[in-house]
């Protein structure tokens, strides 16, 4: 079968359609992420046990799952006890939730990192556990860990066709439907490879920039 460049433009307005609901749902992802990730790791330092051990656990089993077994039982499971939800929106939970176990142990890590001094100095100040957190640790414990974050984030764009097993048109979804109703394959399954590499080299280079900037502003 020979590459047919007409066939690409004919069907490239569905690629692109689809090609925003990948990038929607990586946003979408990343952000839930973040927010897991950093309850993840707040729970997982708290002196309660009864807090921080539970939370551990299903970290562990999260991560120790596959993320399609997780968007299986979300979209598929949840509905037989009365919690339905629509096919993207199933997708960026999935997406969030797996890997905001990952960026959890980037965040405690960050947090780690942070000189005992500083907590000593915000409660030298009398300021509250919560004005520590949001004035004293996260500005510092944050910026360093942006790469390490942004590497996830590439890492979830780049599992996004998973989401094509619960019915969401992303990217690798259009592709299949195209090639499907028209029996060619290479073209649209080709395209995909295209976007998705172009987009992963962009950020890629982002990342590196990225990191060119916190090792710079560490060494200062």
């Amino acid at each position: 079968m020979e590459w047919d460049w007409a066939f690409v433009w004919e069907i490239m307005p569905t690629l692109l359609e689809g090609l925003k609901i990948t990038i929607l749902a990586t946003i979408l992802g990343a952000i839930v992420a973040a927010f897991v990730g950093l309850v993840l790791a707040i729970a997982r330092r708290s002196p309660n046990r009864l807090i921080s051990r539970p939370v551990g656990f299903i970290a562990d089993f999260i991560r120790g799952t596959p993320l399609l077994v997780q968007l299986y039982f979300i979209f598929y499971v949840l509905p037989d006890i009365g919690i339905r939800l629509s096919p993207l929106v199933a997708g960026v939970i999935g997406l969030g939730i797996h890997y905001g176990t990952y960026t959890a142990e980037v965040y405690r890590a960050g947090i780690d990192n942070v000189p005992r001094g500083q907590w000593e100095a915000a409660r030298a100040t009398n300021l509250s556990m919560r004005q520590a957190w949001i004035h004293v640790v996260l500005p510092q414990a944050i910026p360093p860990m942006i790469p390490a974050l942004a590497n996830y984030f590439i890492a979830m764009f780049k599992e996004t066709p998973l989401l094509s097993a619960i019915t969401v048109l992303e990217l690798m979804n259009q592709a299949k439907s195209v090639a499907n109703s028209s029996y060619r394959y290479i073209e649209p399954i080709t395209m995909v490879g295209v976007f998705f590499l172009v987009i992963s080299l962009i950020s890629v280079i982002a990342l590196r920039f990225l990191e060119e900037r916190f090792t710079r502003a560490d060494e200062r």
